[in-house]
């Protein structure tokens, strides 16, 4: 395994870091504080991002993605996880169930998510089933001319103001799990999509998550995403992509953090002495440097294997996503624990990162769901 970063993508990470820092990075207390981003802001954004040819990174050629190795996704996420939840939007991590999209839906789904002219949300967790896929309620019957379904979903990300819902119902619920579901694609106009809510929520704050019901939602078969009853298929196709994505955030807010602590504790001075000198802040940013190398290294044997086409990627997805979650939760931890009262404070970004990190280990699977598919794996190939 070659960990030399290739002359194109390193800069490719370094056009997405400077973008950050000169174009997010001052926006980013605002929306945080005010737990809003206005929709002409993220939209102007997106603009000079299509603009940088990165826009859409984990999409495809074929869907008019930039086509980016595993690997540059891996440099762009990890850079992203130095910004917020809201303002990361601004590159479009589109979800990978639209490489289901037929020739039809490319032109009139696709194609205008891909120019940031719409936007797109995901629609999976219900009250009562979030990993468990069983456990999902939501049913799409047939009807003349296409399906109708009725359901809740809830804690679903950017759905406020989204054109476009991926729905996974219930479409056989006597078959088993892999063919028991379908994929629909809902559009804002639907009568039979209703906003019930937004959440207020810890962190992530300017990215609402919402509840929202479909009530005799009918929607044609034009807008099934890929065939009926391969629902599960589809959205399956690139979970270990996502699980990876968010390892690599974890990276970049872990990384993000010991740029902010290391000017510190060099400057700051206790009994005479600066942090830096103090044994027991010593031992806590060795620990940390431990833990970021080892997350870091994990995801990056991931992204190889993904890009070599290896069975291996699935397990070393889950690997770095369950290490790589709580890595970043327990650097936040010593980071606010090493900057005192001024790091629980919201003038630094210390307590954003803190908040903002902690939802990593529940979304795109638990880490308790990563444990299990894990162990599965060691116990099967021992």
């Amino acid at each position: 395994m070659d960990f030399e970063i290739s002359s194109e993508n390193k800069l490719i990470a370094d056009t997405v870091r400077r973008f950050i820092q000169d174009r997010l990075a001052p926006l980013e207390a605002g929306i945080d504080a005010a737990d809003e981003i206005h929709p002409a802001v993220i939209h102007a954004l997106k603009q000079e991002v299509i603009a940088l040819g990165l826009f859409g990174y984990n999409m495809p050629a074929a869907l008019g993605g930039p086509d980016l190795s595993v690997e540059a996704q891996c440099l762009i996420d990890e850079a992203l996880g130095h910004t917020t939840m809201p303002l990361a939007e601004a590159f479009g991590h589109l979800p990978g169930s639209l490489r289901a999209a037929n020739a039809d839906q490319r032109e009139w789904l696709v194609k205008p998510l891909m120019h940031a002219q719409t936007t797109i949300a995901y629609a999976l967790t219900e009250p009562a089933a979030g990993s468990d896929l069983s456990a999902v309620t939501t049913r799409a019957e047939r009807v003349p001319g296409g399906w109708r379904l009725n359901g809740t979903k809830h804690f679903i990300s950017a759905a406020e103001h989204a054109d476009y819902l991926i729905v996974l119902a219930v479409t056989d619920k006597l078959a088993p799990l892999k063919s028991r579901f379908t994929t629909f694609v809902i559009e804002r106009n639907n009568p039979g999509w209703k906003t019930l809510r937004r959440f207020r929520k810890m962190g992530w704050h300017g990215h609402p998550l919402s509840e929202l019901a479909l009530d005799d939602c009918f929607v044609a078969e034009t807008h099934v995403l890929g065939q009926p009853g391969q629902g599960f298929l589809t959205m399956m196709a690139t979970i270990n992509n996502d699980r990876l994505m968010v390892a690599c955030k974890c990276v970049g807010i872990a990384q993000a953090l010991t740029d902010l602590v290391l000017p510190h504790v060099r400057q700051r001075k206790t009994f005479g002495a600066a942090l830096s000198e103090h044994q027991a802040i010593q031992f806590m940013l060795a620990d940390n440097d431990v833990e970021l190398d080892a997350a870091r290294l994990l995801t990056q044997k991931a992204a190889y294997l993904a890009d070599q086409g290896s069975v291996e990627f699935r397990i070393a997805a889950s690997r770095a996503k369950l290490y790589a979650s709580e890595m970043a939760g327990r650097v936040a931890d010593k980071a606010m624990q090493i900057f005192g009262g001024a790091g629980y404070m919201a003038d630094l970004p210390v307590e954003r990162f803190y908040r903002d990190v902690r939802a990593f280990r529940i979304g795109e699977g638990t880490s308790e769901m990563q444990r299990l598919q894990i162990a599965r794996h060691v116990i099967l190939n021992a």
